[in-house]
């Protein structure tokens, strides 16, 4: 099928895409003559017989004059034309014929794209470019009749039938004009007339829609309607920018035909369809699992700041700061107008492709043996939400949304399964539905499927949670919903898919933003537990949904407690091992060491001071900040032993040095104050008079602050404390 770049390059005013062909510079004319013989007795071959839905008599024409071009071609082949025995025409002719069928070439394959783009597009698409699809055709039209002006047929030493047959296609091409389909135009107008009663509130009567869809268009089962709504949201993603109707418009549809697909069509084949996909093929939208198998480290600057995932549409905002499309959509859309990186106010709300680093990022994908498109581009139905909603869009999927939630209450176990994904995709695509959906009071159903024993069931139900508490309002009805929180906590515990789990410790992720969850969350039997084993056993997904999580819990002083007896302590130390979450868990340790007893369980963890050091030495700007100050506070609070560990470690003079010159200022202030206790400690130990070498024999050995010293190092601490 041909796609949008290659449709739009039919107008002729734009350069034909590379993608769609290449013109034939370096055939001679018999190869030449050859090569248009077999695109256009293709072209009849493949669509003489095609049942078209639109453009019904502008194809027919065109195909007809290419059978035209068939008989000449293979009489030009089978007169051995542009042969050194033929020429006995003027050079000059020859050259203009050449330069004439060279243009053939290219009519001929952006014809070829043109009809098999209507016979295998979407019929709602279709009739949506009906007008600009009707004025290609008339362009091709108009291209053939030029061109058969300038070919000096006379000189191509035709014979009579063919050359009355070239004559009759040169003059009926003179004549042709542009013809829209006066049928094809009142569909197209009925289709806006629906979209204009949403648009004002008014919901279509039900006849009227069945007469359009399946009358009148012929989609008379909900797999085919399926199939329309994914292409017009294919349609949204890869939206050129000069077609019409624009995005937001072409998601009011969108809308429209989901409603419908419930409406005349109920849940029949979706039930039997829907499957889990394979465990083993990494999901869509986040790194793909072969990185992880394979240890390939994602380069940081092609990793989003807030998903932490490969970037497949990074976008420029006013602060300069660049993150994935879809991210900082999401956390715009929320409200905030801040930047999630930098904290500066935003100016405005726009986003500019940043395409110099996407090209960067597609280069590394091929180098690294990973397929950008297949593993990385996020699925049609997560992307399109870019394209923002219209007032019709909301009222249709309002209207859907009430079908929905009926069968997601009444219906069966299949219907229950489809309704909770079709709420979780709907979940996805802004608040406006995140904020009717949960009014409409779908989350006490969703609620009960995640007990339910169908797999599919559970985890639509929970993703569609997930989705549904990223709206700030939608956090408290989760969690006053009787037995909810736990529910959620018992899929992360023993969850029927791993996706399911992951989806869990997302979900509590986004309920313990609000401060006064997470002391409830945390006390949940099972939930600390859970979420270490799958920080320490998860995919990588897994153990960033688990940090995540920890990390917000670990906010709450009261549950510090929880965190060391859970093991969350344990295995956040366990992380700092693991480049993709070790930034998250050092922050967590951070906050857990403030509390005496948190920094006494820490400083109790053989690795914990390694993996510090080791953040401090090639971690993240954000992480070795982390780091340092989880140091800093392990020298104050975990005690004398804890102290004399850190302080004693490895290169912690250079690291401090580095730190107060290239830290963030946070990171400086902190390394600055770890700097003056080392500082302390090397004073102290030059007044006892017991310096020596480390591991010096003749040095005291009973584990004192001043036994078996490093030789001081002057760490210069002149840089301002901020």
């Amino acid at each position: 099928m041909a796609s949008a770049a290659i449709f739009s390059s039919l107008r002729r005013r734009r350069s034909p895409s590379l993608e769609a062909f290449l013109a034939p510079v370096d055939l001679s004319g018999v190869a030449l003559v050859q090569t248009l013989a077999s695109i256009s007795t293709e072209v009849v071959s493949c669509f003489t017989s095609v049942r078209f839905s639109f453009q019904r008599k502008n194809a027919r024409s065109l195909i007809r004059k290419i059978e035209i071009f068939v008989v000449l071609f293979e009489f030009l082949v089978d007169s051995n034309w542009g042969s050194s025995r033929s020429r006995r025409r003027s050079s000059v002719s020859e050259s203009t014929a050449l330069l004439c069928l060279k243009e053939l070439y290219l009519l001929l394959y952006r014809s070829k794209i043109l009809v098999d783009y209507c016979a295998q597009s979407s019929k709602l698409w279709l009739l949506l470019q009906n007008p600009s699809i009707s004025g290609y055709f008339h362009d091709l039209n108009q291209e053939i009749s030029t061109l058969l002006d300038v070919l000096p047929v006379n000189d191509l030493g035709l014979s009579d039938d063919i050359r009355e047959q070239v004559e009759l296609l040169q003059r009926q091409s003179r004549k042709s004009r542009l013809y829209i389909d006066k049928n094809d135009e009142s569909l197209r107008e009925s289709f806006y007339s629906f979209l204009d009663g949403f648009e004002n509130g008014e919901i279509p009567n039900s006849v009227d829609l069945r007469l359009f869809f399946v009358e009148r268009l012929g989609i008379r089962d909900s797999k085919s309607c399926r199939t329309e709504i994914e292409f017009l949201e294919e349609q949204i993603v890869n939206h050129d920018g000069d077609l019409e109707p624009t995005g937001s418009v072409i998601n009011g549809f969108v809308a429209i035909t989901r409603y419908c697909r419930f409406l005349l069509f109920g849940f029949e084949e979706d039930g039997l369809e829907w499957r889990i996909e394979n465990p083993k093929k990494p999901r869509k939208g986040f790194v793909a699992q072969e990185i992880g198998d394979t240890f390939i480290t994602v380069p940081k600057d092609f990793v989003c700041p807030i998903s932490l995932d490969l970037m497949t549409d990074p976008v420029i905002i006013s602060t300069g700061q660049t993150y994935d499309r879809s991210s900082i959509a999401r956390w715009i859309e929320e409200g905030h107008c801040t930047c999630p990186k930098t904290g500066q106010m935003l100016m405005d709300s726009r986003i500019v492709p940043n395409r110099a680093l996407k090209n960067l990022i597609v280069q590394w994908c091929t180098a690294s043996g990973i397929s950008y498109e297949s593993e990385f581009t996020d699925s049609s139905n997560e992307s399109f939400a870019s394209a923002l909603p219209t007032k019709a869009a909301v009222e249709a999927n309002k209207a859907t949304v009430s079908i929905l939630i009926k069968y997601l209450a009444d219906g069966s176990e299949a219907a229950q399964t489809v309704a909770a994904r079709e709420i979780r995709l709907l979940a996805k695509t802004g608040k406006e539905n995140r904020a009717y959906i949960a009014e409409a009071g779908a989350i006490p159903h969703l609620c009960r499927l995640l007990k339910s024993e169908n797999a599919i069931a559970q985890e639509n139900s929970v993703t569609a949670m997930l989705n549904l508490s990223i709206y700030e309002k939608n956090k408290s009805r989760i969690m006053e919903e009787g037995d909810c929180l736990e529910s959620i906590v018992s899929v992360l515990v023993s969850g029927l898919t791993v996706e399911a789990q992951e989806n869990a410790a997302a979900t509590l992720f986004s309920l313990s933003a609000v401060h006064e969850y997470k002391k409830r969350i945390a006390v949940v039997d099972q939930c600390v537990e859970a979420l270490a084993l799958l920080l320490q056993n998860g995919t990588p997904r897994g153990k960033k949904d688990a940090v995540t999580a920890l990390y917000n819990l670990s906010t709450h002083p009261d549950n510090c407690s929880r965190m060391i007896e859970g093991g969350g302590v344990s295995s956040l130390v366990g992380a700092l091992k693991n480049e993709g979450v070790a930034e998250e868990a050092a922050g967590a340790l951070a906050l857990l060491v403030r509390q005496s007893l948190g920094a006494e369980a820490i400083g109790k963890e053989d690795s914990a001071v390694a993996g510090l050091m080791g953040m401090m030495r090639c971690g993240t700007p954000r992480g070795k900040e982390n780091a340092v100050a989880a140091l800093l506070e392990l020298c104050r609070s975990g005690g004398a032993a804890v102290a004399e560990k850190v302080l004693r470690a490895p290169a912690i003079a250079g690291l401090l040095q580095t730190l107060l010159f290239t830290g963030t200022k946070r990171a400086r202030r902190k390394a600055a104050s770890l700097a003056r206790v080392f500082q302390r400690r090397e004073n102290a130990a030059m007044r006892s008079g017991v310096y020596g070498f480390v591991g010096n024999s003749n040095g005291n050995r009973d584990g004192s602050f001043t036994t078996d010293v490093s030789v001081p190092i002057s760490i210069s601490i002149s840089v301002p404390v901020l």
